[in-house]
């Protein structure tokens, strides 16, 4: 067996291989998955000399702790953490010289919610559909990691990045979503729409890859008939019956027959991977240009 490899020593409560997804399949009922925090890996994989889109473990909450069985080089970023390697504390957001046999143990997160572990060569599991990433929600890919687990790695091709800062934003304090109305918001009454721009939401204990929950004030339909199923993207704020906003984030289905209010901007996608349960929630709505 090669010795281009990780040991799963500590699983953590859900850490997934994760990459840039598999975006363009919806029409096959496939969900793009990904990493959610995607910046926060794709600095992971900078740190470390690897392609932007080289495959890296995706950690939630409390991180997990990696044998190698061979000298490897590691970078952890997303969710500030403790890192130590061999019991020695190991900076976060810098390149680490892991040797064969150590434990790196990825802790805690301090805050947020998600962290990142790239390891130079990247995580060398079977490509899905052009894709290594976990897909929660379809079952594609490798499983979500458990203790005992082995990766292969790849063979690193670059040179890692020398740095003393990482710049990159923390988890968020207030999660500002700017939204965009549409394509359903006609089902829904004009103080439905005043109250996803005013209303205070906050983020529920119930989200996941699939959809970032909301808990706080309901939205009132206009229309109470049934909507037939149609195709759901990235970001969409769904309805459903009990009227508070879920936002689909990477395993989000791609079709769903409750009513799309709006859509978040792209953008803002990131800090929602790392806004902890009771974040507070503001929706700011943008009309299209």
């Amino acid at each position: 067996m090669t010795d281009r490899a990780l040991a799963v020593v500590r699983a953590g409560a859900l850490t997934t291989v994760q990459d840039r997804g598999r975006p363009g399949h919806a029409h096959l009922g496939v969900p793009r998955s990904g990493a959610l925090d995607a910046p926060a890996a794709a600095l992971a994989n900078r740190l470390v000399g690897n392609p932007v889109g080289a495959a890296v473990l995706e950690t939630t909450l409390n991180g997990c702790a990696l044998r190698p069985r061979s000298v490897v080089t590691v970078a952890v970023t997303g969710a500030p953490c403790p890192v130590t390697v061999g019991g020695r504390p190991a900076p976060w957001g810098a390149p680490v010289r892991v040797p064969a046999g150590a434990l790196l143990d990825i802790g805690p997160a301090h805050a947020g919610v998600r962290s990142y572990v790239a390891v130079a060569g990247g995580v060398a599991v079977d490509p899905v559909l052009g894709s290594r990433s976990t897909d929660l929600l379809s079952g594609l890919g490798p499983p979500p990691l458990t203790d005992g687990t082995v990766l292969p790695l790849g063979r690193p091709d670059g040179v890692h990045t020398r740095v003393d800062v990482v710049p990159h934003p923390g988890p968020p304090s207030e999660l500002v979503l700017r939204v965009t109305p549409g394509p359903r918001d006609d089902w829904f009454t004009t103080s439905a729409l005043r109250t996803l721009a005013t209303g205070t939401y906050r983020v529920s204990s119930a989200s996941n890859r699939i959809g970032l929950r909301t808990e706080g004030p309901s939205l009132e339909r206009a229309v109470s008939g049934e909507l037939p199923s149609e195709g759901m993207v990235l970001g969409a704020v769904q309805v459903p019956p009990d009227g508070r906003p879920v936002v689909f984030l990477a395993d989000h289905p791609t079709t769903g027959g409750y009513p799309v209010i709006a859509v978040v901007r792209g953008a803002d996608l990131p800090a929602a991977a790392q806004a902890v349960p009771g974040t507070p929630v503001r929706f700011m709505v943008v009309r299209r240009r």
